[in-house]
């Protein structure tokens, strides 16, 4: 797809996102966190919900576990931030920054697969348990699932540690997300040759 036209279609989905009253959600939100970064990017993060950051700026992980996912995507993949795509299952916050609800997710998840299938990112790399588990339709924990490449639609999906896991656990959840973003980033050379 020309580039033009990817940025008209995720412009237009974003204004959609943007009056969405298809949820309790829309009640308390402050802004919806549509996503942002590279409309031509190789990888896609996604995580459960906008917390309360997120909601102010309408921007996906601002917060600190935003700045420990932008140090990863920097070190480990050795891009900017910028050059991937960042969103979540739901696109307003839930209350008390609560786990989604089933409906809540399912009403958001036409915006999630059609930015997919407009970005078409090589890798998806879930983050943590809750994004994992609603796109891989899995009881299964984060901890069994992660660093391992799983099928979505046409999709590639590389589950990970939630940041917000990493600032509460230390160190060895931050070097296990290290690792994972270590074997996208060959996943994704590999497919370049």
């Amino acid at each position: 797809m020309i580039h033009s036209e990817k940025l008209k279609q995720i412009k237009s989905l974003e204004t959609n996102a943007n009056s969405c009253q298809s949820c309790e959600l829309a009640k308390t939100r402050t802004n919806v966190v549509f996503g942002s970064g590279s409309i031509d990017a190789e990888i896609f993060f996604i995580g459960e919900g906008p917390g309360q950051e997120e909601d102010l700026q309408a921007l996906p992980f601002v917060g600190r576990s935003g700045k420990l996912l932008t140090r990863l995507i920097e070190e480990e993949l050795e891009i900017p931030r910028s050059d991937c795509y960042i969103a979540n299952i739901v696109k307003c916050r839930p209350p008390a920054n609560r786990n989604p609800l089933p409906q809540e997710s399912a009403s958001c998840t036409p915006f999630l697969i059609k930015q997919l299938e407009i970005i078409s990112p090589k890798v998806i790399i879930t983050l943590g348990n809750v994004a994992t588990q609603y796109l891989l339709e899995t009881k299964e924990g984060i901890t069994k699932l992660r660093g391992r490449f799983f099928q979505f639609s046409d999709f590639h999906i590389m589950p990970t540690f939630h940041p917000a896991a990493a600032l509460r656990s230390g160190a060895v959840v931050v070097a296990q997300m290290r690792a994972d973003f270590a074997t996208a980033k060959h996943y994704i050379e590999q497919s370049q040759r």
